[in-house]
């Protein structure tokens, strides 16, 4: 399973439509998974056109953005936390490991600074993609790819989308 992980594309401001280089990945997904700050529900109308979309609210979605503040779920067995704003980088693993303590993986934004770190082999992961649209101080914008298969994330990598 191929999917795409975002992350605060801020739309309209930073997203008037979907980037090419974005659209390039999408275009392969079999899911999207979104971790807030959409800002706007058609956002999630233009990515439904390529795949099915999860997606978690964010500090910034407006009131048309109908979203959980956290969502966790399960992909070819894989099991999956959401949530926009993870806290401070002090304690974050520990701090997911309690939220979500069934997940495998935990997928956030917030902060626009990509990372993909793990605790130790086999054990919790969290992954934020950075945003494609909105670089702030990183020297890219960014997305997330990640590849499951039979419950394992096989695949995890950011990628420079500007």
């Amino acid at each position: 399973m191929n999917v795409v992980a975002l992350s605060d594309t801020h739309a309209p401001r930073r997203w008037r439509s979907c980037p090419p280089r974005v659209a390039g990945h999408l275009r392969d997904a079999d899911v999207i998974l979104h971790a807030g700050d959409v800002c706007v529900a058609s956002v999630l109308g233009e990515l439904a056109a390529y795949a099915p979309v999860h997606v978690v609210k964010g500090n910034n979605d407006g009131p048309d953005v109908v979203a959980p503040e956290t969502l966790e779920l399960t992909l070819d067995g894989l099991r999956i936390g959401m949530i926009h704003d993870s806290g401070p980088a002090k304690g974050r693993l520990e701090r997911m490991r309690r939220r979500f303590p069934d997940a495998d993986l935990v997928v956030f934004g917030h902060s626009h600074i990509p990372l993909d770190e793990q605790d130790e082999p086999g054990g919790l992961r969290i992954f934020n993609p950075g945003s494609p649209t909105d670089r702030r101080r990183q020297p890219h914008g960014t997305l997330g790819l990640l590849t499951i298969q039979d419950g394992a994330l096989t695949r995890a990598e950011i990628v420079p989308v500007t």
